[in-house]
């Protein structure tokens, strides 16, 4: 949990605040303080104050988004305007508080960033799991694997492919066990939550 604001009271309060309710937090007094820190691999989100000399809350949203992160921002403010909420939200921000922020409209925002950004962390986790999964397999493996997800029967995919019924059951037995499932059908759901769609060129 950051908080990136350069009103030291301000700083002060909500990390004060934040650690009351047993949320672990740092503070930055700039966005160039919040870019030089160590990388951070965790749940989190940021609570962003919009206007800060050097750098502004909404330059560093776009530093950040360009860099790819996706940990979730709560922009805060003493004057924001609509135009400006428009734009922060367009980039992702998830919420935009006027101060002073109260612990009953801060709290709950926190809350459903860090468990949004968790969701987040929680299905890039599995991506990334799937990914490293098929990046096992050989190329005759993902071959095979293709026709499987469009249903196609081994004596088919052994026509298709040019080789043995035999040959496509071991590739068959071999590609499950790599990608850690029990059945075509789940195999093709892990295909589906990484976009990995039957090939049409298999539809021959």
């Amino acid at each position: 949990m950051f908080i990136v604001d350069d009103d030291a009271s301000m700083r002060k309060s909500v990390s004060r605040l934040l650690l009351a309710n047993g949320i672990a937090n740092e503070s930055f007094p700039s966005a160039r303080d919040y870019l030089g820190r160590a990388s951070y691999d965790g749940i989190g989100c940021i609570l962003l104050d919009v206007n800060m000399p050097d750098i502004s809350g909404i330059e560093l949203q776009t530093r950040l988004v360009d860099q790819g992160g996706d940990i979730p921002i709560i922009f805060l403010t003493g004057y924001g305007n609509i135009s400006m909420s428009v734009e922060a939200m367009k980039q992702g921000a998830l919420d935009f508080l006027t101060k002073p922020v109260s612990e009953e409209v801060l709290l709950p925002a926190v809350l459903g960033a860090l468990e949004h950004h968790g969701s987040l962390k929680n299905a890039s986790d599995i991506r990334e799991s799937i990914e490293a999964r098929l990046a096992t397999l050989t190329r005759r493996e993902e071959e095979v694997m293709q026709e499987l997800i469009t249903g196609a029967p081994n004596k088919i995919i052994a026509d298709r492919l040019g080789i043995a019924t035999k040959t496509v059951k071991v590739h068959r037995a071999n590609l499950l066990h790599k990608m850690d499932v029990r059945s075509i059908a789940e195999l093709l759901h892990l295909c589906h939550l990484v976009g990995t769609e039957p090939d049409s060129s298999t539809h021959r």
